[in-house]
């Protein structure tokens, strides 16, 4: 343990050390690189001295970061990592690197949302074979610990020497989202994920465990919920694996965000309580129906009715075993896509309707009656957007203070996010434009139509209602903070991509996510500019062609973004030449 101050003197140092020495630019090539890009990043004279085979790490005992020191520990040993193309750079006959010493301000820092995360390493050429890293939290020493490992390559091992680092994320949200209902995906697929996500230095898992088309959540309370609305018993999560992912999480930096859609989403709800219900297990769309009347947006109807006061009582015990079994301070309530024909089918809301009750009160009504408790098992709430600025069914913003409530936005790109932040709420950005992980592969009803089209027809976005496919450069490119002022841009707490899972499952998470969302990671960490302003895409190809098949070598499924060809051949898949 050692005070703040005495780490901001030694952030301050290397800040007089990166700027005081000829540092490699951060638009030029270094010879080996890490992902996400670290924010002030000095290497001189670029030179390697070996990994010693009694490498050891030293590091003060904390519950998580032990565990996770252990596995660098072994990582580092035992990769040796074979670079696409060899590292030019010289090894020096200096003695071999045998210890990595970590120093951590504030052991006792949970791993909450703003929870510091900035970290120094260096890494001498010459000296008593000691590499240094301090970090103010535990968290911070294992975004570190990542950045070692990736300078760490060959066989024996080498390590990058006469390295400075100093290093801080942008943007304190930074995140995945996963649904688990429409497919089910394994708990091992799930610590996979979170494996990955941490080695990119993102740290919200984002779990869209329900929906309408299943409820895979084992609730100690509700046990019917699963047991009735599950695919099976061998496609739910038991709270032993929940508390398996929490953990795991922990133990890579990694928050689980829990999220149980409700009012709307909630169809697979109808086999344990049909009488809550509204438009459970009917045709999502009544044939010669306009879409302004269909039940639901997808195949999956039903809507918890708010005028049910059993109702109240099932969402209270879910609400209340969610906030037991994830440790996590924010809770997501979801509330998005209420589908007025589906509450406009149940008899007791038409009677509502009738006596001039409104849509948009119906859905004050139940918030107004999770809001309150959510809040009492003290956690932050985030709902999508649409609780506010959907043009048909909304709650007064006059029911959701600011302090407790946060909004993720996923339609319009950055006109919602400008309209949530404007309005004094903190946002997450997950806009459908750029983030949407499923995008692109065409939709997924059957005997749709719009596929049997004579030759040179114009078939639009293929079928997908949010094509096309969003390419690593779309998302790398994006702004989230696009159009705010400085002001409102301090609201914008990050980002998440998101992979919805009408046509994802286990057999295809790997490629769906990766590298993807490496891009969304490192224009979050450090941004996805250089030092004069100028977007660093074009130079971000061939760092990221390393990191996916980095990625692949340590069992992430990545998919390409290029042919073999081109990383052998610097400069000769670029679009223009830039001799």
């Amino acid at each position: 343990m050692f005070s703040s101050s005495f780490f901001l003197f030694t952030l301050s140092i290397l800040v007089v050390l990166f700027f005081s020495t000829s540092a490699i630019s951060l638009t030029a090539q270094s010879p080996i690189n890490v992902w996400p890009k670290p924010r002030k990043f000095s290497w001189p004279q670029p030179q390697t001295i070996l990994l010693s085979p009694n490498f050891t790490v030293s590091s003060p005992h904390h519950g998580y970061l032990t565990p996770a020191v252990n596995r660098y520990l072994r990582q580092v040993l035992t990769e040796h990592h074979r670079p696409l193309i060899t590292p030019a750079v010289n090894l020096t006959p200096a003695p071999p690197l045998q210890i990595l010493t970590i120093s951590v301000a504030d052991l006792s820092a949970p791993l909450h949302h703003g929870v510091n995360e900035s970290y120094t390493l260096v890494i001498p050429t010459v000296g008593d074979g000691t590499a240094t890293m301090t970090a103010e939290t535990a968290w911070g020493a294992m975004r570190g610990l990542e950045t070692f490992s990736q300078l760490v390559w060959g066989d024996p091992s080498r390590v990058a020497a006469g390295v400075y680092i100093l290093d801080f994320p942008i943007f304190e949200h930074r995140g995945v989202m996963l649904d688990t209902s429409r497919n089910f995906y394994g708990v091992e697929d799930i610590l996979r994920t979170i494996g990955a996500m941490s080695a990119n230095k993102l740290n919200v898992f984002h779990w869209h465990i329900t929906d309408s088309q299943s409820f895979p959540l084992v609730l100690p309370s509700e046990p019917d919920l699963a047991g009735k609305g599950s695919y099976g018993s061998e496609m739910q999560y038991s709270p032993e694996d929940v508390r398996r992912v929490v953990e795991f999480g922990l133990e890579h930096g990694v928050r689980v965000l829990p999220e149980v859609d409700m009012p709307g989403h909630t169809g697979s709800w109808a086999e344990a309580y049909p009488e809550i219900m509204t438009c459970a297990n009917m045709f999502w769309w009544p044939a010669g129906s306009e879409w302004a009347d269909r039940l639901a947006s997808e195949p999956g109807t039903g809507h918890l009715n708010p005028l049910n006061p059993r109702t109240y009582q099932v969402v209270k015990n879910v609400i209340h075993d969610i906030a037991t079994m994830f440790p996590e301070p924010f809770y997501h309530a979801g509330a998005d896509e209420i589908i007025p024909g589906c509450w406009k089918s149940d008899p007791s809301i038409q009677t509502f309707l009738e006596n001039n009750g409104t849509l948009s009160q119906l859905l004050q009504i139940f918030v107004n009656s999770t809001f309150p408790y959510i809040v009492s098992l003290d956690r932050s709430v985030v709902y999508w957007e649409d609780v506010l600025l959907d043009a048909n069914i909304k709650v007064n913003p006059s029911i959701l203070p600011p302090e407790n409530t946060i909004l993720q936005t996923w339609n319009t790109g950055p006109t919602n996010t400008k309209k949530i932040v404007a309005s004094g709420y903190r946002a997450i950005v997950s806009s459908a434009d750029f983030y949407y992980l499923d995008c692109g592969h065409g939709g997924f009803v059957g005997n749709d139509s719009l596929y049997d089209q004579p030759p040179g027809s114009d078939l639009g976005n293929g079928g997908s209602w949010c094509g096309p496919f969003k390419t690593w450069q779309t998302i790398y490119n994006y702004d989230i903070t696009y159009g705010l002022s400085k002001e409102e841009a301090k609201l914008v707490l990050g980002g998440e991509v998101a992979l919805w899972s009408e046509q994802a499952d286990p057999t295809v998470l790997d490629s769906r996510i990766w590298p993807r969302a490496s891009a969304m990671a490192e224009s979050l960490w450090s941004g996805n500019r250089d030092e004069t302003g100028i977007k660093r895409f074009a130079e971000a190809t061939d760092r990221l062609n390393e990191w996916r098949h980095r990625m692949v070598a340590r069992g992430v499924g990545a998919e390409p973004i290029q042919p073999l060809w081109c990383i052998r051949n610097p400069g000769f898949c670029n679009t223009v030449n830039p001799l």
